[in-house]
């Protein structure tokens, strides 16, 4: 069965469709892929554009979308900063310190940053932003009692063209490690960040499809919820006896062949 055949008998009203290594590369659509987009949306098929990314903005996502020729709407985008935002929001302390990027703090406007007695600290990736003062700072505050909030714990990541660099996971796991308190993760592989995409789509788990090209994020996270899921091949590689390779329902050389 091709694997557009497989998603219509499978009865699926809405995909959740990750950025790096799935739709493009550096920003640069994947061959076939806009129009993988575009058929989706003609078949009726809702969808959210769910990613681990957090040195960028919703809005700075979605505009890189519309230049690559995807749907630029920031409403279709789903960041691990909208449920790190909906956490602080609804606390009875909702101040923060965040250790994000420039550009990601966007999506935090609004709330009260505090970096003398936060209830929250609230890490993403800051790339070459990561230093000894910045790291020891995180450390005082969650030790003198803030929780941490991790966006995502991604090891690592390949820009294109380039060697696989460090993402923010390692870090997180040295925070835990020296604090001795774990952190609250809020990016995929977390439940909860899919659930999140649920209630965009109101969709229930088993009417969505996850597809993106991280065995353990993407495919195990989204099955672990629920969800359906198709892994890619254009990112990632899928080295031989992955687990989380099992726990996709197909696996496609990209998601152009979603036919």
């Amino acid at each position: 069965m091709s694997a557009g055949g497989w998603i219509a008998a499978a009865g699926v009203r809405g995909a959740l469709i990750d950025l790096d290594g799935t739709l493009w590369s550096d920003d640069r659509p994947i061959a076939g892929a806009v129009r993988a987009v575009e058929r989706l949306r003609d078949a009726g098929i809702d969808f959210r554009f769910l990613t681990n990314t957090s040195r960028r903005s919703r809005a700075a996502i979605a505009a890189a979308l519309g230049r690559a020729g995807f749907p630029a709407d920031p409403a279709l985008v789903l960041t691990p900063a909208a449920l790190a935002r909906r956490l602080v929001e609804r606390s009875p302390r909702p101040r923060a310190a965040f250790f994000v990027a420039p550009e990601a703090r966007a999506d935090f406007t609004g709330l009260a940053e505090d970096r003398l007695d936060p209830a929250w600290v609230v890490m993403g990736d800051l790339a070459d932003g990561f230093t000894y003062a910045l790291l020891n700072e995180a450390f005082r505050l969650v030790r003198a009692g803030a929780e941490l909030v991790a966006l995502h714990r991604q090891r690592f990541w390949r820009p294109a063209g380039g060697a696989e660099v460090l993402d923010v996971g390692p870090f997180v796991a040295a925070l835990e490690y020296a604090t001795g308190r774990p952190s609250h993760l809020v990016g995929k592989p977390s439940a909860e960040f899919f659930r999140l995409a649920l209630e965009e789509l109101r969709l229930s788990a088993g009417e969505v499809v996850m597809i993106g090209d991280d065995p353990e994020s993407d495919a195990s996270g989204a099955r672990s919820a629920g969800l359906r899921t198709v892994l890619v091949r254009t990112g990632r590689p899928l080295e031989p006896g992955d687990p989380g390779a099992a726990a996709a329902d197909q696996i496609l050389d990209s998601i152009a062949d979603l036919t």
